[in-house]
């Protein structure tokens, strides 16, 4: 065997992750079986319905994974062998020649996990085994057995919940209900372009919404009755989650009529001050999350994100193409505010909040126990570490916070929050690292070994505690 071509399974053992026996005993009787629950992903929903067959692997594993991209470009590759129009399979051999400079990224993780469990491939990948591995995986693609909805079911996946816009008209998922199709796919409903009220392109999307709606929007009034009337679409066709991306929680006083007089300055294209900016986002949340109360949904907050940092390279290739990074917004107070003035009125539903600057693990671990009123188990999440923090140290930093200033033990666990359809394998890698981290303290003798007891906390983490919350 030449010193480039290396079996994958020298360190992607059973063992994986796992450093002592109580963590490997931990994994493999109490995690490994248990179900995937993948709460939140941007999955497209058409591919599912459809049951796309992958053309190659590129087409599954390269094409919109912005994780990869960014370390491309890094390497120094040409943004044609990215996101540009060379030959896929070309793509695919210099995403090859990067892989081993990866090590300590966590994609040298991901890469030769997701190798492993979709297409039992045992080789390291990298310049020398890229046109083996891309060969050998593509004709694997070409089978049934390698479809979209194959591929999810290989993971052993129970619900998959995607994200949707309010203007979707959800017809894939109509589709996938009434299909054979047995893992359950829901959706969150994700209002963000209506809430962002200074987004260049916000006047084009309230257009789209009214169409939609049948509601002429022409008041903030009639809005928020386009809205109403799109989360009884939603309702009705099973949806009870929504999902907010946003850089922080606004929270400002206003009054109905400032908020009124904001949107008719809008819908005249004048330029709004950043407290009116504030003003009409908070009063706009604060209505969808009463909403979200009465209809006993879940709602899910996505802070912290530095979006479209690179305008130049956004303009060429547009969002969501590898241009953002962590933000250091102050959540504290108005996040306080916030879930206060819901939390006044008894109108604070289920909350899920996830971080991406870890110097704030502890701010949203802390703020989660303010507002746990005794009525349901676990009501208040901090959710799993994502994007940039769904790493082992990322994971384990989001874990040691919840466990020192929470109750890991009602923590619903981990989700992918990707586009990926070989991403599942990222629940494999939380459930090792949530293991390995009880195993060391249970050697240690800061737990005790107590199997039972433990086992049963990590197979309510890895599955049972989002089964009970979620309620799909």
């Amino acid at each position: 065997m030449s010193k480039s071509i290396v079996k994958n399974s020298t360190f992607i053992t059973d063992d994986f992750l796992l450093e002592n026996e109580f963590s490997k005993r931990l994994f493999h009787e109490y995690a490994s079986q248990m179900p995937i629950i993948d709460y939140h992903c941007h999955l497209p929903p058409n591919e599912i319905s459809n049951n796309r067959q992958f053309e190659n692997l590129t087409k599954v594993w390269n094409d919109g994974d912005h994780y990869k991209w960014r370390a491309m470009r890094t390497f120094g590759i040409d943004e044609k062998y990215i996101t540009g129009s060379a030959p896929d399979k070309e793509k695919f051999l210099e995403w090859g020649k990067a892989v081993p400079y990866t090590l300590r990224n966590p994609l040298y993780h991901w890469t030769h996990l997701e190798l492993q469990r979709y297409f039992d491939i045992d080789l390291l990948l990298n310049a020398d085994t890229a046109n083996e591995i891309y060969d050998d995986a593509t004709a694997k693609l070409q089978s049934p057995d390698y479809s979209c909805q194959s591929l999810i079911k290989k993971m052993n996946v129970e619900v998959i919940c995607t994200t949707e816009d309010p203007i979707d008209s959800l017809d894939n998922h109509v589709k996938l209900k009434n299909s054979n199709f047995n893992v359950k796919v829901s959706t969150a409903f994700r209002p963000d372009k209506a809430i962002v009220i200074s987004s260049d392109s916000y006047l084009e999307y309230v257009e789209k919404l009214s169409i939609v709606s049948k509601v002429t929007i022409n008041s903030y009034k009639s809005l928020c009755d386009a809205l109403v009337l799109r989360l009884d679409y939603f309702e009705k066709n099973g949806c009870t989650l929504s999902d907010h991306g946003l850089s922080y929680v606004p929270f400002r006083s206003f009054t109905d009529a400032e908020i009124e007089h904001i949107f008719q300055k809008r819908t005249e294209r004048k330029q709004l001050s950043l407290e009116e900016d504030e003003k009409f986002q908070t009063a706009i949340l604060l209505f969808l999350c009463e909403q979200y109360h009465s209809r006993g949904w879940i709602q899910q907050f996505h802070l912290g994100a530095l979006r479209n940092n690179n305008a130049r390279m956004t303009r060429i290739l547009g969002p969501d193409t590898g241009w953002d990074s962590i933000g250091d917004y102050s959540q504290a107070k108005t996040l306080s505010g916030f879930l206060n003035a819901l939390d006044s009125k008894d109108k604070l539903t289920k909350t899920i909040l996830y971080n991406l600057n870890p110097a704030d693990n502890e701010v949203l671990a802390t703020m989660i126990g303010n507002y746990n009123d005794g009525k349901v188990k676990g009501k208040m999440q901090f959710g799993s570490g994502w994007w940039f923090m769904d790493q082992k140290d990322g994971m384990t930093r989001q874990l040691n916070a919840l466990s020192n200033m929470g109750l890991i033990s009602c923590f619903i666990g981990m989700l992918t929050d990707s586009r990926s359809f070989l991403s599942f394998p990222r629940h494999e890698y939380f459930r090792r690292i949530v293991c390995n981290l009880f195993g060391q303290e249970m050697q240690r003798g800061e737990l005790p070994q107590d199997f039972e007891l433990v086992g049963k906390i990590i197979q309510d983490i890895s599955y049972n505690n989002a089964k009970e919350y979620f309620k799909f």
